[in-house]
């Protein structure tokens, strides 16, 4: 058998997909806002090599209450941004940060006690 097999590139698609310093500090503006109004209470941060995440989590240990993600090779077609609730779904996709970031200054966001 010949070793020639396993001389492939680690990896092709290239470097990981991270949060530029602007974009990060805006997601963290939203994070604290929603901390100090005791809604979110940790956070998680990925990358892959196609996209980043931002996850925001109610309690520590929990689930994602919510997903801020970065897809840059989705930027030409549906945005490169978006944001995922519980269960997987889509509350806002664009091709703005500042825009998608939107849809948590509504109130509609409360932990019910």
């Amino acid at each position: 058998m010949s070793s020639d097999i396993l001389a492939l590139p680690v990896s092709r698609r290239g470097a990981p997909v991270f949060f530029a310093r602007a974009e990060l500090s805006a997601i963290l503006g939203v994070y604290g806002r929603m901390v100090a109004q005791g809604e979110w209470r940790d956070y998680a941060i990925a990358s892959d090599a196609d996209h980043a995440v931002f996850a925001v989590m109610r309690r520590t240990g929990d689930a994602p209450a919510f997903c801020i993600e970065k897809h840059p090779r989705l930027s030409a077609r549906q945005g490169a941004w978006l944001v995922r609730g519980e269960g997987g779904v889509v509350l806002k996709r664009g091709h703005e940060l500042a825009q998608v970031l939107k849809v948590f200054d509504t109130r509609r966001f409360r932990l019910v006690p």
